[in-house]
């Protein structure tokens, strides 16, 4: 089944343009909005799998946008813009958005992009990513909310999510997401240990 989705630009063109594309598509297309705060509601009231955010938009930004649903709702955020800033580009690794794409380039991304991202495989525009190599991996603890330190030390002292869960009352599918948003912040190897394995060489730094 293709996902929902709802898609946010200020740029009348652009907006008709992809929801005329998807919709051709066959995607679940839930709503539109031309601003922030308009999508923002429909991403509360809905919740759609996928949100197609632009960056720059009155009211609120893509990117506060997604600061907003950060560990809140299960969209998944994908960000398009014209402009090739590397603050942006940066803010959204560190947001844990799933697609990133130039909206010149976006009519003929967009699909791959869904498809990555239905899969929960982050796509990047490759022309942002060329233009912003990966910075490589100098490991700021910072970069973490206070959940997930909580949650990373537990689990260097070797417990299991269903006794992190008890131990901060809350439910096993908020540990497992908090330990996914860890896993792709330091793009962690997929192996089954690669999260213990990374919490205990860094317990020192989560006090």
């Amino acid at each position: 089944m293709n996902p929902s989705i709802i898609i946010a630009d200020d740029h009348p063109l652009v907006l008709k343009g992809l929801q005329g594309f998807l919709t051709e598509k066959n995607y679940n297309i839930l709503g539109s909005a031309t601003n922030g705060k308009e999508a923002y509601k429909l991403i509360l009231k809905h919740e759609p799998d996928i949100a197609i955010l632009d960056i720059r938009m009155p009211h609120l930004s893509g990117i506060e946008i997604a600061e907003l649903c950060n560990e809140k709702i299960d969209t998944k955020i994908i960000l398009i813009t014209f402009e090739k800033n590397g603050v942006f580009y940066h803010q959204a690794k560190q947001l844990n958005i799933y697609g990133y794409l130039l909206k010149e380039f976006a009519l003929v991304e967009i699909e791959n992009c869904l498809k990555s991202v239905i899969k929960g495989a982050p796509y990047f525009s490759k022309e942002i990513e060329d233009q912003f190599p990966k910075e490589k991996e100098i490991v700021n603890i910072d970069a973490l909310t206070p959940s997930e330190k909580r949650i990373l030390k537990l689990i260097a002292n070797n417990k299991t999510a269903k006794e992190i869960a008890k131990i901060l009352c809350i439910s096993n599918r908020t540990v497992e997401k908090h330990k996914s948003h860890i896993i792709k912040k330091f793009n962690l190897e997929s192996k089954h240990n690669s999260l213990s394995i990374f919490a205990k060489e860094n317990e020192d730094f989560l006090d």
